[in-house]
This record gives structure tokens, sequence and C-alpha cells, in this order.
């Protein structure tokens, strides 16, 4: 390296943080000696390892055990907490607003780099259906997920005390709106949960609850294979779940929850997760995006025709170079993401030190899904399981996956503990409104709505 070099990376999800990690591990002389630096900017001090949202919805897993606290893994990065609102990557600034920017009023911090990895992931797609933004919640935070979790163990608390059947009616019935990963996954978990949960409620049966799948396509989990899918839904119906395929959420006004198939269920929980769409950032730069609103980029990760720009994970489209059809791309899940940060942060170094750029080439190996405790399905280099042995192999694989030696004995010591004791099904929501109580006793008034928090539950 011949002069010193400035890294910006944008994002501290798996990209992100992966990337960072390879970064400081490879430039670690050259960052001893004040020869580059690294930045990462990212909202959350933590990286959530998304695919344990279920099973922490579930108490399964502890939520401090399903983040990775960023600062203590990048060591030798700087970490910035903050939104980029604005990427020039004419004249290598980048605009990013903290919390710190916020109470000065002096507008956007500006970051000065050199190279850039744009990394900053999807966010929910949503559409404009009457009542989504003021009665549904997603399912891509650590936040979510366990607000879901004591959501749902409040609505059997009022189920088991209110006199009217509607109320009743309304606080067991369950709407997921989604067949893919997070849908699946999360229902089948807390459906799960609250079977469980049930024993301890003297006049509620696991048969009073309503939990409702809407899948708009004829299939669901399409990454697990035709086969698998309808194997799940069978699984799905078989527990009293009601499946309904090339069906769409038309409105949820009122807690009403209104189908394309013109099925009306009063429902106080809707649960979105039909799909995602790049960040907005993405918007706000002037780098090349396809018609999806995601970075061009080539598969050595360099966005394409921007030099000392890079990208991978959600927010790029990445030519696959191991599909029989021309023109495909990579699929934006975390096993592509995971492999596309190691050949990003070697092919920033190889830049740096004017060596060849490696191509990044992963043939997709298969997916596991978990449908709830010793229940799940999965389609392994080509190979089918489902029950246990699925269920088995989702735990292995993402525990051999999960980052740090810390976290992955955490997780094991937890799992160990839950087959000698029984499952937690205590609700906490009070935490959404932390000073309630306290307000009261000093002689003010509790609000009744959620403090303004974007990454809290509803």
């Amino acid at each position: 390296m011949k002069e010193r070099a400035r890294i910006l990376v944008v994002g501290g999800g798996y990209v992100g943080m992966y990337t960072a990690l390879r970064l400081q591990r490879r430039l670690k002389r050259e960052l001893g000696r004040g020869e580059a630096e690294i930045t990462v900017v990212t909202p959350d001090p933590y990286m959530t390892y998304q695919p344990f949202l279920p099973e922490a919805a579930a108490g399964a897993i502890s939520p401090r055990h399903v983040v990775v606290p960023l600062r203590r893994v990048l060591d030798r990065c700087h970490v910035v907490i903050g939104e980029a609102t604005r990427v020039d990557h004419a004249e290598r600034i980048a605009t990013v607003s903290t919390l710190a920017t916020g109470e000065e009023g002096t507008g956007g911090r500006r970051i000065a780099y050199d190279e850039l990895v744009l990394a900053p992931g999807s966010v929910s797609r949503t559409l404009p259906i009457p009542g989504l933004a003021d009665h549904a919640i997603g399912f891509r935070t650590v936040e979510e997920a366990i607000g879901l979790r004591n959501h749902v163990l409040e609505q059997m608390d009022i189920a088991s005390s209110t006199r009217d059947p509607a109320i009743r009616d309304a606080a067991l019935t369950f709407v997921f709106v989604g067949g893919g990963y997070a849908g699946v996954e999360a229902l089948g978990e807390l459906e799960d949960m609250a079977r469980y949960a049930a024993r301890y409620y003297h006049n509620i049966r696991p048969e009073d609850m309503k939990w409702i799948l809407v899948e708009a396509s004829g299939r669901i989990l399409p990454e697990v294979g035709e086969e698998m899918g309808r194997y799940t839904v069978t699984e799905l119906r078989r527990r009293n779940i009601d499946v309904r395929l090339e069906t769409r959420l038309e409105s949820c006004a009122d807690r009403v929850a209104v189908l394309s198939d013109g099925s009306r269920f009063p429902t106080r929980t809707v649960v979105w997760t039909a799909g995602v769409k790049p960040h907005p950032v993405l918007a706000a730069t002037d780098l090349p995006l396809n018609g999806r609103g995601r970075l061009k980029c080539t598969a050595e990760l360099v966005v394409d025709g921007a030099a000392h720009a890079w990208a991978a994970g959600d927010a790029a489209a990445v030519p696959d170079v191991t599909a029989r059809e021309p023109g495909r791309e990579c699929a934006p899940n975390a096993q592509h993401a995971l492999r596309q940060a190691r050949t990003l942060g070697d092919n920033v170094v190889h830049s740096l030190r004017g060596e060849p750029l490696e191509t990044y080439a992963h043939k997709y190996a298969g997916s596991v899904a978990s449908l709830g405790l010793h229940k799940g399905v999965a389609q392994v280099c080509g190979r089918k399981l489902k029950g246990y042995p699925a269920w088995f192999m989702h735990r292995t694989y993402h525990l051999s996956r999960v980052p740090t030696f810390n976290r992955k004995a955490r997780v094991a010591a937890e799992w160990t503990l839950a087959g000698l004791f029984k499952r937690e099904v205590v609700s906490l929501g009070s935490l959404e409104h932390p000073r309630a109580e306290f307000e009261l006793a000093a002689g003010g008034k509790p609000s009744q709505d959620p403090p303004h928090n974007p990454k809290g539950s509803s």
C-alpha cells in the first residue's frame, strides 16, 4: 500500500460485519502502522443473526444471544452508530445522521473515504393495505421478535380474563402474511410456544386458537423445493394451522383481517413477512441500480462502472457464475451473504495492494427450516429431510454459522438447559413502556401510546 487508505463500510449486518472483520484481520499490520482505517456506519451497535429470531420469539434463545456486539468484535474499526442518508461516490463523501447530529441540529456528518463497501441490507416490503401500518408488526429485528412474543402471551391473558366472546375470539386469532422463511418459521415456533403455554390457562385450549398463514403464491418455502413445500403445508394443517395459498391480505383496518378469498377474521395480531426490498439509501447514491433497486455488481463484487465501490448481500445484484442459465443473479440470502463478505474483504485488500481480484462463485447447497420444537424440513445437496432430522440439521448448521465462539457456547448452553427444564412462557410487555409505572406513581398520566422508537414493537 502506497498511501493511507480510508475504508468506509455502510451497514453492520451479515455483509457489513463479516467484511469489516475480514478487513481488520487482513490489514492488521497496516492498521497498526496507521496506513489504513476502517469506519463502520450502522444504525445498531450489534449485528442480528436473523435465523435465530423465531427461536428467540419462542423463548428458546435469550435475545442478547441473538445479537453480536460490533464494538467488541470489530475492535480495530471505528464504529459509528447512525444512518447513511446520502453517498456521493464521485466526491468520495458519505453523509451520516447520528443521534448526536440530531441533538446538535447541525445536519448530517460528512465522512470522506477512499474505498466504499455498501452493505445496508434490506427493509420490509410493504403494500398500501388499509390498516397495515397501524396494526401489523414485522419480523426482521430482535425487538420485533421479542415484542411479538410478549404480544402473543398478552393476547392469551386477555382471552383468559374477558367475558366477551368477540374479544376472546379476536385475541386468539393470529394472522401471518408471507410463506417464506420468516413467516413459516415464526408461525411454527410461536404456535408451538402458545400450544405449550395453554396448559397454564384454565380456560384456554390449543384448539381455541386460530393460526392463519396467508401466501399470495401457490407454494410456501420455495427454497426447500416443491416436495418439501407440500410436506410443510400438510404438517402445518395437521397442527390445525389454516394455510391459505394464492390468497392476499386486502385489509386489516379496524382489527379485521380481510382476505382476497372473501374471508374475514377479527384479530388483534397481524404479522407481516411478505418479502423485502433494498435499503432506501441506495436510491440516494450516484451508483448504478438495476430494475429492482439493487446495485449492479460484477462477479468480483465491484459496483459496475464505479471504481473503489463494492457491494454484496441484499443490496447487490451479483451474477451467479455457477448457474446454467446466463444472466442469473445470486439469491439475496444469508448463505450467499456470508460467503460474499469473505470474498469482498479479500478483494478490497487485493485492490489496495494492486493484486488480481477473486471471482465470487458458490453453488447453492440447499436450505433448512424449523417448524417448531423437533420439527423441520430440509433439502441439502439433493437430499430431503423432514421432522426431527431436519430440525437437528437446522440447529447444527446455524450454530456453526453464528458469529464468535462466545455466542456459539451461550446458545448451545441454552439449548442444553432447555432440554432439562420446562419452557419459559413469561410475557415482559411492560419493557416497551418502562416509565409508565413511575409516571403514575409521580402523579402523572402514563401515555397509552408507545414511545417514539422506530425499532420498537407495536
